[in-house]
């Protein structure tokens, strides 16, 4: 409450990217007393380890990636309570990404659109940085195509050697809207050799999960095709979705969305689009590989509709800047209720149960 009556007024007063760095900074500098300070206040484990492509997760509930780009603040975080973090999207050279401003609240709508461009310090120097403080949960780090690459496998090759040490599962990012081409690469032709060489070196590192995020505006033709290349490679799961580049039925005047111009649109204006897209996945690996799940979750309720649907996980990134620092342990506990209420005796048994009409 204290979040939502008095800062989040304050930070919603400020630019939207001077706020986001605000919050980042603070919690950056708050990161080696914060474990002490919040002890198990917003930890929660409701439904006991879970076991998601051979890693142990505390909850389900996770934070995307997007907020910690340089993994700057990620012991912080996880005090918060979520069960696993996703730092980046980090890219093989640093790079300032596009010119400002790139980052847009429709308050209206409980959405944030963004151009960010993988705006970052490198993977080098994250590396470095993470393995000096890694989180007390599960780190994903997920990693895209340097803008000026000429050659996108050699590029996602070089930041994966180098964030493999730090990171427990690799996201491979082919869906960012805000990198000129970069949505191709999820085209089986390109999709294809790029998981193939990455596949080849993890297994030379000492294999981990290789998960890939994909785009909330793909058909229903583009998406099996993809489940066919990451079975053939060999992918841990898949996450969905990244933002869309639609402005359907938003409440916010058209004039102000097109003042925003072009870039990614999150939250709930992405809700249902996410969902129905978990549900093909889901459909189409026959519930065989981990989905996690991502797009327009502020809420326990949110989070169900995800689950239902096929995700074995979820993140949120646009409901962390809506509802605050509490907002893992509230869904952590809401989910406990629902799950109880529906009558599931796990968590397990619930994923993916409106596809398979065993709920309501």
């Amino acid at each position: 409450m204290l979040y939502r009556s008095l800062l989040r007024p304050l930070l919603f007063s400020l630019p939207p990217e001077t706020a986001h760095e605000l919050a980042l900074h603070s919690l950056s500098f708050a990161s080696r007393i914060s474990t002490k300070v919040l002890g198990n206040r917003y930890k929660r484990s409701p439904f006991g380890d879970l076991w998601r492509f051979g890693l142990k997760f505390a909850n389900p509930v996770g934070l995307a990636a997007g907020f910690d780009k340089d993994g700057v603040a990620l012991e912080a975080l996880a005090a918060l309570g979520f069960g696993f973090i996703e730092a980046g999207t980090v890219t093989y050279s640093p790079q300032p990404g596009n010119p400002r401003p790139r980052l847009f609240r429709l308050p209206k709508d409980k959405a944030l659109i963004n151009r960010a461009g993988f705006n970052n310090k490198g993977a080098q120097a994250f590396a470095q940085r993470v393995s000096q403080h890694k989180p007390h949960c599960v780190l994903g780090v997920s990693i895209g195509r340097s803008k000026a690459a000429t050659n996108a496998v050699r590029d996602y090759l070089n930041s994966f050697e180098i964030v493999h040490p730090v990171a427990d599962y690799i996201a491979i990012n082919v869906s960012s809207p805000n990198t000129p081409g970069l949505r191709e690469l999820q085209e089986p032709d390109q999709l294809a050799p790029l998981l193939k060489a990455l596949q080849s070196r993890n297994m030379e590192l000492g294999s981990k999960p290789l998960l890939i995020k994909l785009a909330p505006d793909l058909t229903e033709k583009q998406m099996e095709a993809i489940v066919s290349v990451g079975r053939e490679n060999n992918v841990a799961g898949i996450i969905a979705t990244n933002t869309t580049i639609e402005r359907d039925e938003l409440r916010t005047p058209k004039t102000e969305i097109e003042a925003c111009g072009a870039g990614g649109l999150s939250g709930v204006p992405l809700r249902k689009r996410s969902t129905t897209m978990i549900a093909s996945l889901y459909r189409l690996t026959g519930g065989t590989l981990p989905l996690i799940g991502v797009g327009g979750i502020f809420t326990a309720e949110d989070a169900w509709e995800k689950i239902c649907a096929g995700a074995s996980l979820v993140q949120l990134y646009t409901g962390f800047i809506y509802q605050g620092p509490s907002i893992a342990r509230d869904i952590n506990d809401g989910l406990t209720e629902i799950v109880h209420r529906e009558g599931f005796q796990s968590l397990d048994e619930a994923v993916g149960c409106r596809v398979k009409e065993r709920c309501t």
